[in-house]
């Protein structure tokens, strides 16, 4: 671990960095390794007791997940990480640790579509009850919280929608009542919020968007501070089969290392579009938290040090799917695709994608969401106003 006294900046450079246990090479070697070769039966039963820690077999990680592991946690402000191979991976592997049959679960209604998915099929087999709660909840969460209540599930700003979540009023009522709180942080990454300081006990995310940030790897980690659940969670990954490829863990490290300059730039473009879109004619609410219009500015302001790249689009009634389609196929720039965080602009119509469970949604018009990367704003302005030229056209 480094150093805390250093900022942010410095800190995700020199996070699982330690060239001296590698001939001094800068990066960690990429270590391609099932078999863990032990000289004596004292060392490899030495080597199983701490198989949650060391090196012991290529499931349970090498010292390039480990060096991952480190600089995530690191960064998080956690103390333990756990890398799998997507960021459905960590959300299972994280549920699957902390609920049992006959458990319940409160999750945020405006939750990302494949954790509903799962909600909604593996658990529910596994008799594992979900409640959906509205993401504006606070406080009042508590009214929800039933003895067998387990896990409160946040993700903030919310999937699609982008709500904001008060993260402290949330975490304050679950540990009331005994509940431990998951929060998916892949919106703000590392760097942007800090969940623990909030009250979270597990953060998971999606690092194939932004520390990968190269749409070349998928990669998922699971974060706590608590050694206990450390365990539960890296016995349930060893158990269901996670293991990292060593050359997704290098490329996650990799794109770490700029995590900090690239977010500076996505947030710096994405205002610069969003803004722009507010004055669109088209056009009837963007979806963004650092927007001072936006209902949950004053807590992406209260608890966020910065914004990334991704927001909606509201439009307003009138575009019929001809409409959108001439829009979307002639963007030069956008490209249409289900992830996001890479240095590529992407765009998706989600009028039909978003659901709701408790917390209806009204909107009557097409929706979109934009992840803005790393060109030139001006570029993307020109593409989104030629697109919305096709549109009306039709």
């Amino acid at each position: 671990m480094t150093d805390t006294s250093y900022r942010t900046q410095t800190r995700i450079v020199h996070a699982g960095y330690d060239p001296t246990s590698h001939h001094g090479a800068v990066n960690p070697p990429v270590y391609h390794a099932s078999t863990i070769a032990f000289p004596t039966v004292a060392d490899l039963k030495a080597g199983q007791a701490r198989r949650l820690d060391g090196v012991y077999y290529g499931r349970y990680g090498t010292p390039t997940t480990q060096a991952l592991d480190a600089a995530v946690a690191d960064l998080e402000g956690g103390r333990w990480c756990v890398s799998v191979g997507s960021g459905m991976a960590a959300v299972s592997c994280a549920l699957m640790a902390l609920l049992k049959a006959g458990d319940h679960l409160l999750m945020v209604d405006s939750v990302y579509w494949p954790t509903r998915s799962l909600c909604d099929t593996l658990l529910r087999d596994m008799g594992v009850r979900t409640t959906y709660y509205d993401p504006q909840i606070g406080d009042d969460i508590a009214d929800l919280i039933e003895p067998q209540t387990r896990v409160v599930f946040t993700e903030s700003p919310g999937s699609l929608t982008f709500e904001m979540q008060d993260i402290p009023a949330i975490t304050a009522a679950a540990h009331t009542a005994g509940a431990l709180v998951v929060l998916d942080n892949t919106w703000a990454s590392p760097l942007l919020f800090r969940p623990f300081d909030h009250g979270v006990d597990l953060s998971v995310q999606a690092a194939t968007k932004y520390i990968v940030g190269h749409s070349d790897a998928m990669l998922g980690t699971i974060t706590m501070t608590d050694r206990a659940l450390f365990e539960r969670v890296k016995a349930m990954a060893g158990q269901i089969g996670h293991a990292v490829g060593a050359d997704e863990a290098y490329l996650g490290l990799r794109g770490l290392r700029t995590l900090g300059a690239r977010l500076r730039q996505h947030e710096a473009h994405a205002l610069t579009v969003a803004r722009w879109l507010q004055d669109r004619s088209e056009v009837a609410r963007v979806l963004h938290p650092a927007l001072p219009e936006d209902p949950g500015h004053a807590l992406w302001k209260r608890d966020f040090s910065g914004a990334s790249g991704l927001f909606g689009v509201l439009l307003k009634p009138g575009p019929t799917p001809e409409a959108m389609a001439a829009m979307l196929d002639g963007l030069r720039l956008f490209h249409m695709g289900f992830s996001w965080g890479g240095y590529e602009s992407l765009i998706l119509d989600t009028t039909a994608s978003i659901t709701r469970t408790v917390s209806p949604w009204t909107h009557d018009g097409p929706s979109l969401r934009l992840h803005i990367g790393l060109e030139d704003p001006t570029d993307l302005i020109a593409d989104l106003e030629a697109g919305f030229g096709r549109m009306g056209g039709r």
